[in-house]
């Protein structure tokens, strides 16, 4: 009976330590895949922060082209963030010193002569879209019932008169000393003037359309993105307006030591893409003009 029960007691001792064993295994094996899942979930998480630019652009059309390449962006990794002026002083000075990382407002004859009267270092990283100008007028009608004498109210930035005056000179209401560039023409250069107009630099470009409301028998040049701002449509109240061949597309600015920025040059990619090319024709009608429509 003795020798049973020591047999007994053998086959039990070796059960309970082949189940410990296994637990053991069990256990180790239970502990490698926790930390192969941990190091998985780690490795997941681990993901790439998304690059932020600050880009300054006036309200429309330019902020609103730009909440559009928003989501184009993040799929680059790259995260837009808009910061919206209402003139066009702030833009470039708040770029050279360094708030934000490019602006968007501005047309080429403009950003040449901020960077030569200012000594901005920026670049041009590529144009985006035109706006056309338009002249309007709350009496005047038509071109051809123009009264001599009348006042004709324009920005008071010097880098929009050559441009305002070539659009008058197209419609055959003056003409400009053909030894000087279109694009660099002011008042002092009307050689002719047989209605004798009157040219009133005295409004910044932001203040025109409350120019156009007062001033109800004066002719006015608006910028379009402040005329589209202020309900005017080029198509239905303008009197005249520039052609499809306009020399001045707005484009993106930057400083010069970020030329080569690959965020900045993704975003230019972006805008002038056929998407948002689309969303420019398709929303603005005529009134803004994507860059490869314009040329």
């Amino acid at each position: 009976m003795k020798k049973i029960l020591n047999v007994l007691l053998a086959a039990l001792f070796i059960l309970v330590i082949t189940a410990c064993g296994t637990n053991d295994e069990e256990n180790d094996t239970a502990s490698e895949n926790a930390g192969e899942n941990t190091a998985e979930t780690e490795g997941t998480e681990e993901t790439e922060e998304p690059v932020e630019i600050k880009v300054g652009a006036t309200s429309v059309p330019h902020a609103e082209v730009l909440e559009q390449a928003k989501p184009l962006l993040a799929e680059e990794g790259i995260e837009l963030v808009v910061e919206e002026y209402q003139d066009y002083i702030l833009p470039n000075q708040d770029l050279s010193d360094g708030r934000i990382d490019a602006n968007y407002f501005q047309h080429i004859p403009y950003f040449n002569s901020e960077v030569e009267e200012k000594g901005y270092d920026f670049v041009n990283l590529g144009s985006i879209h035109v706006e056309p100008m338009a002249v309007y007028s709350q009496n005047i009608t038509s071109v051809d019932d123009i009264p001599e004498g009348t006042e004709v109210i324009i920005s008071r930035s010097v880098a929009d008169h050559g441009r305002i005056l070539a659009l008058f000179e197209s419609q055959g209401l003056i003409t400009l000393d053909a030894d000087v560039e279109k694009v660099d023409a002011t008042v002092n250069d009307i050689v002719e003037n047989p209605l004798n107009l009157t040219f009133s630099p005295d409004f910044d470009a932001a203040f025109l359309p409350e120019a156009y409301d007062k001033e109800e028998d004066a002719l006015v040049a608006i910028n379009t993105n402040y005329a589209i701002e202020a309900g005017l449509s080029i198509a239905e109240d303008s009197l005249f307006v520039e052609g499809e061949d306009s020399p001045y597309p707005n484009i993106i600015a930057a400083r010069a030591e970020d030329e080569n920025n690959e965020s900045l040059l993704k975003l230019v990619e972006v805008l002038q893409s056929e998407e948002i090319q689309n969303y420019i024709i398709e929303t603005y009608n005529g009134e803004v003009v994507p860059v490869s429509e314009s040329n």
